[in-house]
């Protein structure tokens, strides 16, 4: 087994990793670490919790804690898509630098300039910012990019959904031919490919699991939720989620619900919120100041439901997420892998839900398409119903247990035979604990509309 003594880090390096209480690492930093410290192009491929900070933070720090920042010139640069991510590498690199003489900054929305200016003007060797805000500096004569030796573009897929790729060539064409480039994603989408085949030479490819898939550690369903009434489906979506938090009991140490709209994202925190659920909302239209005191609060425990859209959650390092739930099926097929990897992280389990009404359905299939597996699926009826109850079926208990790799074997039967152009339903038994006074077997209510 290989440990961190074995990756060439610099002693003071890998003295602040064994502190954290890290000994072996992990499949991504095992393959990324050796080619970037020899000063190879990277790129890499791996979903969130796979441990890709590291990756590029500690081969960074060994490799830069040689020689000295001069005034408005960084050494190395890191973009990422969002200022809670970027605040989070911020974080890797005062863990892992703690023994290395490192001036880091951080260039985020929300901060003043003159702050920033300030740091800027003595000097950085890593400069972490968002695609934005670094060219707001640069166009105001305040950096000179000349210097870079090192770039990282980190979460590239979340860069192309928020519309960042032109600014993220922008920088790639302001850096030195010669920089090492240290690039990843956790899908290869073929604008990124693109990118990567213009500003990278010869790169070495570490891709730790197949693109677009979900981890083995998650388990994941589906909820179609049905109603007689469209015009009341968000507030019963409400009901439901309630309901399901209530029933998911201890299990349920904390979550994060997803929403598509900031708009929603407010309903949502409010109406968990008087219902007596310890709930918050984040999105980006809160200050800088609010995002951080409201992450902070769910990091630490004093928050249980962070109700949150995709761009104010993504990135988030929060080991002990214990499920996730998607109040709305996401619009992007690739964000509902984002999603859900906020839980299941760093070996534990987790359990991701989602909410589907039946105009929804196509985006499951989009979903499915992509990650190359049958997603397990449940009706559910609101209370004003007029359906009535009935057990879990033995056969479709069975295929909740069944392993990842079983559903994404009877997904590809299923799509290669094309026989079965109805939706699967699915009830769960006891350990789901899913409630069952509004769940209905396939075949009752099959009999029903005879």
């Amino acid at each position: 087994m290989i440990t961190f003594n074995d990756l060439s880090l610099s002693p003071k390096v890998r003295d602040a990793v064994l502190e954290v209480g890290y000994e072996t690492p992990t499949p991504i930093q095992e393959k990324a670490i050796p080619p970037a410290l020899k000063g190879r192009d990277i790129l890499g491929i791996a979903q969130t919790g796979t441990g890709k900070t590291a990756s590029f933070t500690l081969p960074m720090i060994t490799t830069l804690s040689q020689g000295r920042a001069r005034a408005r010139m960084p050494r190395s640069l890191v973009l990422c898509p969002t200022r809670e991510l970027a605040a989070q590498v911020a974080e890797s690199f005062n863990t892992y630098a703690k023994y290395v003489r490192l001036a880091k900054g951080l260039l985020i929305g929300g901060v003043s300039f003159k702050e920033q200016d300030t740091l800027i003007d003595k000097g950085v060797d890593v400069l972490i910012a968002t695609p934005g805000r670094l060219l707001d500096h640069f166009e105001r004569g305040k950096l000179i990019l000349s210097d870079v030796k090192i770039l990282v573009v980190d979460e590239a897929d979340r860069m192309l959904d928020m519309g960042f790729m032109p600014d993220v060539e922008r920088i790639f064409q302001l850096t030195p031919f010669t920089r090492q480039t240290l690039f990843f994603s956790a899908t290869l989408a073929p604008e990124i490919e693109h990118i990567t085949n213009t500003f990278l030479s010869n790169p070495v490819r570490v891709e730790v699991t197949r693109q677009a898939t979900t981890s083995d550690k998650i388990k994941q369903f589906v909820i179609i939720a049905k109603t007689s009434n469209q015009m009341t489906i968000d507030k019963e979506k409400r009901s439901l989620l309630r309901k399901i938090v209530k029933k998911e009991g201890n299990d349920c140490v904390n979550a994060i619900v997803f929403c598509n709209r900031k708009s929603s994202v407010n309903i949502v925190a409010r109406s968990m919120k008087k219902h007596g659920y310890n709930a918050e909302a984040i999105h980006g239209d809160l200050s800088q100041e609010e995002r951080t005191d409201t992450l902070n609060k769910f990091r630490d425990g004093q928050l249980t439901l962070l109700v949150a859209s995709d761009v104010a959650a993504r990135g988030l390092d929060i080991p002990q997420v214990s499920h996730v739930f998607n109040f709305d099926v996401p619009i992007n097929p690739e964000d509902y892998i984002h999603r859900i990897g906020r839980t299941g992280r760093a070996g534990r389990t987790g359990k991701a839900m989602m909410l589907c009404t039946e105009r929804e359905k196509n985006k499951i299939k989009a979903i499915e398409s992509l990650i190359q597996m049958k997603i397990p699926q449940v009706k559910m009826f609101f209370e004003n119903s007029n359906e009535t109850n009935s057990d879990a079926n033995s056969g479709h208990s069975r295929n909740w247990h069944q392993s990842n790799d079983q559903k994404k074997t009877n997904f590809k039967k299923e799509e290669t035979e094309k026989k079965s152009k109805q939706n699967h339903f699915q009830t769960f038994n006891q350990e789901t604990m899913l409630p069952s006074f509004i769940t209905k077997s396939f075949e009752e209510r099959q009999n029903n509309h005879l």
